[in-house]
């Protein structure tokens, strides 16, 4: 493994923290106006354990609508994909979807379905996600080659055969990018559902929390949380892109 490659990040998440704690210094803001991380040791430290059962909470259910994302998307972009019709009549129809900001959503999942809170954020991490790869997979497909297709055919090779061995592959480098973005979305779905729902769990409902007892360091503390699951899980997209489709990567000059 190339060293730099772990140096380099770790070097900017320290450049950044140094930045976030001399703007602090520099403004001589108190931690109820900005909280600075120095401030943050001491609120990880006194609520660890909530961090914890918490942080694996919003964990579980973003995964479970993200794996929902990747099957539903998956499926709606292999219809597009390799069917001109289906596409100029779904297209107009998910675009409209996801113009729609689903913080507007949120409320409305939350009294449809009063007290399934893993159900509700689930939903909503699905809803915020699926349409990339839903798009991804679809652009895929349609911009394979008709000549692989006609060559695999003339040597009387299946639809099934020309997916697996063409398309699929033609199809994971877009995907898995697509994928990428769809973590951070999941995420941000999986957060909003937390701190509006009145059961909400999770590090949302941990940062409504420290809103509502006007504890800053606590609020940025459950931030930073969300941003190293993030981080996380898109390392984890990274790796299986590797294992899929590192033959797709191409290496900078």
């Amino acid at each position: 493994m190339n060293i730099s490659k772990v140096i380099t990040p770790v070097l900017a998440v320290l450049v950044f923290l140094g930045l976030w704690e001399a703007l602090v210094w520099v403004n001589d803001w108190p931690n109820y106006k900005m909280a600075s991380p120095s401030d943050l040791g001491p609120a990880f430290t006194r609520y660890w354990e909530l961090f914890l059962v918490y942080g694996w909470q919003t964990l579980w259910r973003t995964v479970a609508g993200l794996l929902l994302a990747i099957v539903v998307g998956t499926a709606l972009g292999m219809i597009m994909g390799f069917s001109r019709t289906m596409r100029d009549g779904l297209y107009p129809l998910l675009v409209g979807f996801n113009a729609i900001p689903k913080a507007t959503v949120v409320p409305i999942i939350a009294l449809m379905f009063v007290g399934a809170h893993d159900f509700n954020t689930i939903l909503i991490a699905f809803m915020i996600s699926f349409f990339p790869i839903a798009v991804s997979v679809s652009i895929g497909l349609s911009t394979l080659e008709p000549e692989y297709r006609d060559i695999l055919r003339s040597l009387g090779a299946s639809q099934m055969t020309i997916f697996w061995k063409i398309a699929l592959p033609k199809t994971l480098p877009e995907f898995f990018g697509a994928l990428k973005v769809a973590v951070t979305l999941a995420f941000i779905g999986t957060n909003l559902m937390e701190i509006v729902s009145p059961h909400g769990r999770g590090l949302g409902a941990l940062f409504d929390s420290g809103k509502t007892n006007s504890d800053y360091p606590l609020m940025f503390a459950v931030l930073i949380a969300l941003a190293v699951l993030g981080i996380l899980l898109y390392y984890v997209v990274v790796v299986l892109e590797k294992i899929f489709a590192g033959w797709a990567e191409r290496q900078p000059g």
